[in-house]
């Protein structure tokens, strides 16, 4: 499949990940020492909702639209509202959504002055759309770099504390495998680091391989790490639809995120279902 960024910003999708990837980030904030993100798949940073790439499948519509209009319980309200909050300010206008932040722009939100972001891009025109959403940033610096090549590259940081986003665009049959293997390698190097990978869940056979292969790696690690598996869901995957379930596998998670996502993703299913409520799954994944 093809998952660029633009074609689907603001969708369900980007709706669960990105809240994770700030929970996360909130969390990491909560120790004073410096902190690094490295985002392998970056994009292009800002996505115009009204542009001919996220118009054409509208799937923002059924993702961050619902959401920015949805109300939430007080004990839920508290867990989305920084992301929400960070959403709003890039769409001043009172009522008005036209812009949505993809996870670099998502995270540097999020930076203290000490913290540091390194955004990997190769196709050049989001490269270069990076480039200009952080333009003059001393504390984040976009390269030029694969994200497959950089994940090993890169860790572990000099901060040695951080989170790394695995969010490729899985155009390629052996994504999956890709994922597994890039991640094993750069966690064999990091194992206290913090892991986001997400993925498009088509396959059950090829979710759950990659669940596997990620609980074993991090069950080698001494002491071993910690997995949590969260899969959400708007329709039933049906023959010739478009995506309609996602997944993301978390290592070394908060030890709060598992709490707040049993909190927040029963709030979601209603205003992210497409033809009746959504559903979702949370889970520790088994080597």
């Amino acid at each position: 499949m093809n998952y660029r960024h633009a074609f689907h910003a603001g969708n369900f999708a980007d709706v669960i990940k990105h809240f994770v990837l700030v929970r996360i980030l909130l969390h990491l904030q909560e120790k004073n020492p410096a902190f690094r993100v490295i985002d392998t798949h970056a994009g292009a940073g800002v996505y115009d909702l009204a542009g001919e790439e996220a118009e054409r499948g509208g799937e923002w519509l059924t993702g961050i639209a619902r959401i920015m209009q949805a109300r939430f319980s007080e004990n839920a309200l508290p867990l989305i509202k920084p992301y929400l909050d960070i959403v709003r300010a890039f769409n001043p206008q009172p009522g008005q959504l036209t812009a949505y932040p993809g996870s670099p722009l998502l995270a540097r939100a999020l930076l203290r002055p000490q913290d540091r972001m390194t955004a990997c891009e190769v196709e050049a025109k989001a490269r270069k759309a990076l480039i200009e959403a952080l333009r003059r940033d001393t504390q984040a610096r976009v390269v030029d770099l694969d994200g497959w090549t950089a994940l090993p590259a890169f860790v572990p940081p000099n901060e040695r504390r951080g989170l790394v986003l695995i969010d490729p665009p899985f155009e390629q049959k052996d994504e999956f495998e890709r994922l597994a293997a890039g991640f094993s390698e750069a966690f064999a190097k990091w194992p206290t680091g913090s892991y986001l990978l997400w993925y498009p869940a088509k396959s059950r056979r090829a979710t759950d391989e990659l669940a596997r292969q990620v609980a074993y790696a991090v069950g080698q690690a001494r002491p071993p790490g910690k997995c949590l598996r969260v899969e959400f869901s708007v329709a039933p995957q049906t023959a010739g639809t478009g995506l309609t379930s996602a997944g993301l596998l978390v290592v070394n998670p908060p030890w709060t995120l598992a709490a707040e996502l049993k909190t927040i993703l029963p709030e979601l299913e209603k205003p992210l279902g497409q033809g009746g409520a959504g559903r979702f799954r949370l889970e520790t994944p088994k080597p």
